[in-house]
């Protein structure tokens, strides 16, 4: 008998409530193992692979490429029986039916939250709880934690249990796929309508289902749910002209396309001009960094203060410094001691370095620092911190701020990575422009933007040459930070960045 389990999205972390399917690593018919990666997913805050959670055949998948699910929805069934793939005869439950929701299979070790998978050898009581010993990681220091739930159906003997740790999924939801004949069997292949349980098929139409007498959602494949919501069709007011009322492609855009001669002219669309549009989704990191600048835009009064200052003197020690064998292989730039300048000025004005807590009406002042560095990526704008970077020298400094911009292009940024910011930097001069007004990052106080070095006149030692200048810009919420903080901030910073002495003197 077929043993077909869906796996579920699952929260990855941060409190997502969607993602969107970037790339499948498996196809129907190919074998699983547990903890195999079988999916890249986009949350709004990085990439993420998923490990499989189940042994067994992939039967289908159940969303796909490019389209965005919610958490909880099923994406992939894997059929988990003995024989999975052979067809085998309908019987009793296998061995991998599920546990009834809220009970624990004997020998199984309790779960905590973390990341990966965590397989356990339940067969043997004293294996299993070795194994889950071994395999769960810890919750971090000061979080909670929790045991991800399991559902379905009681079953006499569970040989393995898969327990995907702290993403929160329930696991364990059987499906079973009628054969031709009423026979149970092996599960569909692929570009077929996400199983249903077994029972008399629905009415045609819209997708009213003689089962329960309710109004379900349009019976339609995920490809064909996207291309509606591209071309603007709503499904539940169509009729499906495939198998058991199902709608197709041809029906949505026979919908789309719609009867030339029944639309008024009045009512006729405006003329696309020469060139056309292209509408984007938004979806991903640019869904929420939208979301996130608007909340700082219009939550923090934001107020921001421009200093010009003259860095000959810095760019020059940036320059002894890749002569160092303790920077080989890092480069050191001039963001690195604009880092160190920031966070000496945070030392001399902790109360930069904090955040306003609106339920709690105080004001939270950080005696730590999680730097974040603002990186433009091919997905949008993304601002990882390096956590306690106060406590780095200048080359583990150096080597911190390199590995996040790699981690940042390729794609890699984990979401821990992006939480828990105090206090931000935006190098905005990599892009040839002098200044900006940067917006802050939400829960922090201040951001500081660095605009391009260029050489300029500038009156040194009293006599005018051609010295090497930049813009620097702090944006501040005014709620916490007032003129005269603000000011003596970027007067620090600019002074520090002017004669880099100060910085060992300062430190």
């Amino acid at each position: 008998m077929a043993d077909v389990k869906q796996f579920k999205l699952p929260d990855v972390g941060e409190g997502l409530t969607e993602a969107d399917i970037v790339s499948w690593k498996v196809k129907p018919g190919d074998t699983v193992t547990v903890n195999q990666v079988i999916v890249e997913i986009e949350t709004a805050k990085s990439l993420v692979e998923l490990p499989c959670p189940f042994d067994g055949v992939v039967t289908e998948v159940l969303v796909p490429e490019g389209q965005s699910v919610d958490v909880g929805t099923p994406i992939i069934a894997v059929d988990v029986s003995a024989d999975a793939g052979a067809g085998s005869s309908a019987g009793g439950p296998g061995p991998h039916d599920a546990v009834p929701a809220g009970s624990t299979p004997a020998g199984t070790a309790p779960t905590t939250q973390g990341e990966g998978v965590a397989l356990a050898e339940v067969n043997d009581p004293a294996a299993g709880s070795q194994a889950a010993e071994d395999l769960v990681p810890s919750p971090p220091e000061g979080e909670t934690a929790r045991e991800p739930g399991i559902e379905g159906s009681p079953a006499p003997k569970i040989e393995r249990q898969a327990v995907l740790v702290g993403y929160g999924v329930k696991l364990g939801t059987t499906t079973r796929r009628p054969r031709k004949g009423g026979k149970a069997g092996g599960g569909s292949g692929a570009g077929q309508a996400p199983a249903e349980p077994v029972g008399p098929p629905g009415a045609s139409g819209n997708g009213t289902s003689e089962r329960t007498g309710a109004v379900d959602r349009p019976l339609a494949k995920p490809p064909v749910r996207k291309l509606a919501k591209d071309l603007g069709v709503d499904l539940a007011a169509l009729t499906g002209s495939g198998p058991e009322g199902t709608i197709t492609r041809e029906d949505v855009q026979a919908a789309a396309a719609g009867p030339a001669t029944e639309a008024p002219a009045a009512m006729a669309a405006p003329a696309v001009p020469a060139g056309g549009e292209e509408r984007i989704p938004i979806r991903g990191v640019r869904k929420h960094t939208a979301l996130a600048v608007s909340a700082s835009a219009f939550t923090a009064p934001h107020v921001t203060e421009f200093l010009q200052i003259d860095v000959t003197e810095t760019m020059a020690a940036v320059q002894r410094l890749r002569e160092l064998p303790e920077f080989e292989g890092w480069r050191p730039s001039p963001l690195l001691l604009v880092a160190k300048a920031l966070m000496l000025a945070v030392a001399r004005h902790p109360m930069i370095n904090s955040s306003w807590d609106e339920q709690a009406q105080e004001i939270v002042v950080k005696h730590y620092v999680n730097l974040g560095i603002a990186a433009a990526t091919g997905r949008g704008l993304l601002v990882p911190n390096i956590k306690n970077a106060h406590t780095l020298s200048l080359p583990g400094l150096a080597r911190a701020i390199s590995e996040l911009a790699i981690t940042a292009r390729e794609g890699k940024t984990q979401p821990a990575d992006l939480a828990r910011g105090t206090i931000t930097i935006t190098n905005v001069g990599v892009f040839g422009v002098d200044t900006g007004t940067p917006i802050l990052t939400p829960g922090e106080s201040a951001i500081l933007a660095l605009g391009q070095v260029k050489p300029a006149p500038w009156v040194h030692e009293g006599e005018l040459a051609v010295r090497q200048v930049t813009t620097l810009a702090l944006s501040f919420d005014h709620r916490i930070v007032d003129g005269d903080l603000g000011s003596a901030v970027l007067r620090d910073i600019g002074a520090m960045l002017t004669d880099p002495i100060r910085m060992i003197a300062w430190g």
